[in-house]
């Protein structure tokens, strides 16, 4: 807790509490959680004209295929030069391979304070009264080994979380196969890669070569998505919900942004 400056996260949890006061009419001992979705809706929204941006770049990269072929068709002897070539291209178009990076890096700060707010059993030296609020039947400062450990997984805190693996894991299947989809269009990974590209390959008869390394990041990117059970797993139910609120935020995003 010490990298986050301490007025940071009193005001954060104060504000927490706040909304989760207004809320509490509504959804009683839950209020709480309902912030915490609240929280990272808005969070989503502000960083919604970002994802607009890289939406628009993803499709100028898909725009460039043509072009990136032919470079692949050029140098498919040469890695090095290909690389090089590509990323030549994107400046002289002024498209960038990461600009899809940065909606989700700028959500990390949220997610890290309330990481720490339900980790904390103080703030400010006074005790954390966030962590006596749950989601249903789960504390929202506990983590899915202390359901188990109370109740099993099909105690009342373990169906708690049985519902968010439910729901990571149709939103993770969903956006797997939308990524095959995408995968499939652009052919070998190359949309998966983030260049566009860079991952390289057509499967021509003259087995093109491909950027090293790139490639296998093609064929990754499709179950990247799966990786978010395991953070709901392991991190407060707090900050899961977050996790699952915006992964859930993402999928319903891109399907409208990339359609």
């Amino acid at each position: 807790m010490s990298v986050i400056p301490a007025s940071v996260f009193s005001a954060f949890a104060g504000g927490v509490e706040h909304l989760a006061g207004l809320l509490e009419p509504v959804f009683h001992a839950s209020a709480a959680a309902a912030a915490i979705v609240l929280v990272t809706a808005l969070v989503r929204l502000l960083v919604h004209p970002l994802s607009r941006a890289a939406a628009r770049g993803q499709k100028a990269r898909t725009a460039l295929q043509p072009r990136l072929a032919e470079l692949r068709t050029k140098y498919r002897k040469d890695p090095e030069r290909l690389q090089k070539a590509v990323l030549a291209l994107h400046a002289e178009e002024k498209v960038s391979p990461l600009s899809g990076c940065l909606p989700g890096l700028l959500q990390m700060p949220a997610f890290f304070l309330l990481y720490h707010l339900f980790s904390s059993t103080t703030i400010g030296g006074d005790a954390n009264g966030l962590l006596s609020h749950r989601l249903l039947a789960a504390p929202l400062g506990g983590r899915w080994s202390d359901a188990l450990a109370g109740g099993g997984p099909f105690g009342a805190a373990g169906l708690v979380y049985a519902g968010l693996f439910a729901v990571v894991a149709v939103v993770a299947t969903f956006n797997f196969l939308r990524a095959r989809r995408a995968s499939a269009g652009l052919g070998d990974g190359a949309g998966l890669a983030g260049g566009a590209g860079l991952a390289g390959g057509t499967g021509g008869a003259g087995g093109e070569e491909r950027v090293p390394g790139l490639a296998a990041v093609g064929r990754v990117m499709p179950f990247m998505s799966f990786a978010t059970l395991v953070t709901v797993a392991v991190v407060p139910l707090a900050a899961a919900l977050y996790v699952v609120t915006s992964t859930t935020w993402s999928a319903v995003e891109r399907a409208v942004l990339y359609r």
